[in-house]
């Protein structure tokens, strides 16, 4: 079972790249292409591997047995 963590989003939206950096996942964003071809990220349930793909409020991202809620600050 994974646990819920809310994330705030600083403005329309964040790039998932930007989101593995800002959550401690990679240390820099030139790793995420790396992690997400070896580490499976679910966005709304479905695989997500694009590196610049933009998460907006309500989304849900599923990372390492961890959903991350998205939601506006």
């Amino acid at each position: 079972m994974s646990s819920i963590k809310n994330f705030t989003i600083k403005g329309e939206f964040i790039t998932l790249a930007q989101f593995l950096k800002e959550e401690s996942i990679i240390s820099s964003g030139g790793q995420a292409k790396w992690y997400l071809k070896d580490n499976p990220v679910k966005l709304n349930g479905v695989l997500e591997d694009r590196r610049g793909k933009k998460l907006h409020p309500g989304d849900v991202v599923e990372v390492e047995g961890t959903s991350y809620q998205f939601s506006a600050q």
